[in-house]
């Protein structure tokens, strides 16, 4: 069994639930506190292990690549002036440990995960939405990975949601389920209401093997007129194994306006150096 080393960021979305604040920005360089969202999730995939970051980008997100390259002229003048440049170390990557692929038409999810075909290889890889905040002790993907090592095959990760929204959501249709590792039976995407397997959705976070690469290659669009990561994994259920980890921890929709004002506070909360102050205006409001 390959341990997974490579994770997968689909972020060339057009982030248009967030104009016009995303004309010019990328989504996942919007910060939630001191850190854009991109940085959570790269820094959620460090934890887990993860050595090769692959980035599918499209046209202007030049702002993540910079994000995680030198700044010579900051680091340079946080030196000379005395200050530390701690706040952003996280944001390096050793060279030859991160990479960028084009996504030159958003069509879905699942062509955006195609575009890394050639970079992921024959490996078992990670994708990570950044748009989904996840936040664990351990993080998410480090949960997954533990899982996978003992089961192999293909793991998603699962959320519990109310039954009235699960058809904003991927499904899963478990089968046997242990409490925190549930077999996936079939997976149905955006499901009628009333109409959905179970509560289980999948936020975001997955881990697959190559095989799935192979299935895109000839997938078709399904859902919204997109090509459907969705789709692909359900045509691998069977042919091997395929689990969902019951992920312990919180979840914050960040693609959504009222997710991301949820997780500002629920983050800001957590930061002793501002924590009081904003307990108090939320009192205060």
């Amino acid at each position: 069994m390959k341990p997974v080393r490579k994770a997968v960021f689909p972020v060339g979305g057009l982030g248009t639930r967030f104009l016009p604040a995303t004309k010019a920005i990328p989504k996942e360089m919007l910060p939630v506190v001191d850190r854009p969202l991109i940085q959570y999730a790269v820094d959620e995939a460090r934890e887990a292990g993860i050595e090769e970051m692959i980035f599918v980008t499209g046209r202007g997100k030049s702002a993540i690549e910079d994000h995680f390259d030198i700044a010579f002229e900051l680091e340079k003048t946080m030196s000379e002036r005395g200050k530390a440049t701690d706040a952003i170390e996280g944001t390096r990557f050793a060279p030859g440990a991160v990479s960028y692929v084009r996504q030159q038409d958003p069509i879905g999810l699942g062509h955006a995960v195609w575009c890394a075909r050639h970079i992921v290889g024959d490996e078992p890889f990670a994708i990570f939405l950044a748009d989904e905040l996840m936040i664990g002790q351990p993080g998410c993907m480090k949960q997954m990975v533990e899982a996978y090592e003992k089961t192999g095959g293909n793991i998603v990760c699962s959320y519990e949601v109310p039954a009235d929204q699960t058809h904003k959501y991927g499904v899963i249709d478990p089968g046997s389920d242990d409490g925190r590792l549930v077999e996936v039976k079939g997976l149905v995407e955006k499901p009628e209401q009333g109409s959905a397997p179970s509560n289980l959705m999948i936020p975001g976070r997955y881990i697959l093997q190559p095989d799935v690469m192979r299935v895109l290659e000839d997938q078709g669009r399904g859902a919204g007129n997109e090509i459907q990561l969705t789709d692909a994994m359900a045509q691998m259920i069977g042919k091997q194994p395929f689990h969902a980890l019951r992920f312990t921890g919180d979840r914050f929709d960040c693609g959504s306006k009222a997710g991301f004002i949820n997780a500002q506070i629920a983050l800001a909360l957590r930061h002793d150096d501002i924590a009081d102050r904003v307990r108090a205006f939320i009192a205060e409001l």
